[in-house]
């Protein structure tokens, strides 16, 4: 799993998503922009985090609260709830 640089600052997060609330555009393909670096902080439970972007090698991981995801920009992926969940996203640029 990849590292968010040192060189970027922490903007915002999102609200704490559950297995409920989870939004529909983040467990189908998608990207951030060019700048924007992110890290799927697993509060309780799991998440499957897929890179999905042909460019570069796939990935498929089980987050957790002791293994959180890196997206980086613009870097295609998605993710899959697995059982009951609770995440929140950090963007830094």
């Amino acid at each position: 799993m990849k590292t968010i640089p040192d060189t970027v600052t922490h903007y915002k997060s999102t609200t704490v998503f559950t297995q409920d609330t989870v939004p529909a555009a983040i467990q189908r393909g998608h990207t951030t922009a060019g700048d924007v670096w992110a890290r799927i902080r697993i509060l309780e439970g799991s998440l499957l985090y897929r890179i999905t972007d042909p460019r570069v090698l796939a990935e498929e991981v089980l987050l957790t609260p002791d293994l959180p995801g890196v997206v980086e920009p613009q870097i295609e992926h998605e993710v899959q709830v697995v059982g009951p969940v609770r995440f929140q996203l950090d963007f830094h640029r």
